[in-house]
């Protein structure tokens, strides 16, 4: 006997596996979804769909991965490491998009969050309207949650929002067209407190927290929603993961920090209150 527990024995971390693009500056994509998993006590692994070449000033160039290799990255990665949970975050081209639908499919991927990166927080659009039709058309059906910011939703759904009640028209649309709930994130609103409006098909509910002004928004919106894919990757519901993933970025947000000479970041160095026993 040499006192080392077998392999089977050893306890083993549920895994997350983020389908989405680098970010050499360390605050945003599968940097911030690593990261997040990791505090969560989640084994993240990674499905790269860009390499980009960025700090925290700027971004200086993007080179799309060919749709074939992200379709080969999630061959390699859905078979042998099993993830509990999916987290998708910034999509190329349609071809791209077809290549994750296709291997969700293919996988039978569970647990599948999007986070649909279109609109950058400077208001520029980062997918072409026949990448918007592929999201909606291929892979919204295939989600258990969608987590649009308000121009996002906007985006996806045709409506245009400017109330409390446009938010949840937009939700229904979302829905309609086959996500399973959808998140609409109320960060890009107005006024002291930021509403997210969860709808999950039947039932309607709002998460209101008072606005927390910070300079560490870079990679807030891949850090929600690998947050909600960690919580439930540990089996948590769709209600207590969107309610813990939350908690979670106003704790990192308030932690942010100054990693460079531009903008900050959310403080991912902590142990989370939701984080499972």
């Amino acid at each position: 006997m040499t006192g080392r527990r077998s392999r089977a024995n050893r306890p083993r971390p549920p895994c997350a596996v983020t389908i989405a693009a680098s970010d050499s500056g360390g605050g945003a994509g599968v940097s911030a979804d690593l990261l997040t998993f990791a505090a969560h006590e989640v084994f993240g692994v990674l499905v790269l769909t860009a390499v980009t070449a960025q700090n925290t000033k700027s971004v200086l160039a993007v080179e799309p991965v060919p749709a074939r290799i992200v379709g080969k990255q999630m061959d390699a990665v859905f078979p042998d490491l099993q993830p509990a949970a999916v987290k998708i975050g910034m999509l190329g081209d349609s071809s791209q998009v077809e290549a994750v639908a296709r291997g969700l499919r293919r996988h039978r991927a569970r647990r599948v969050v999007l986070d649909p990166v279109m609109i950058s927080k400077s208001g520029a659009r980062l997918r072409s309207k026949r990448g918007v039709e592929a999201v909606k058309r291929k892979l919204l059906p295939l989600c258990d949650l969608v987590t649009p910011n308000l121009p996002e939703a906007e985006a996806l759904s045709g409506v245009r929002i400017r109330s409390v009640a446009d938010r949840w028209l937009a939700a229904g649309v979302i829905a309609d067209l086959g996500a399973r709930a959808v998140l609409i994130k109320g960060g890009h609103g107005k006024g002291a407190t930021v509403r997210d409006l969860l709808f999950d098909g039947s039932t309607l509910a709002v998460f209101s927290a008072r606005r927390i002004r910070t300079s560490g928004a870079h990679g807030t919106g891949c850090t929600l929603s690998s947050a909600i894919a960690a919580n439930l990757a540990h089996g948590r519901g769709l209600h207590e993961s969107v309610e813990h993933a939350i908690a979670y970025l106003r704790s990192a947000l308030k932690r942010s920090f100054f990693p460079g000479r531009g903008w900050a970041v959310p403080g991912h160095f902590y142990r989370p209150a939701s984080r499972a026993n």
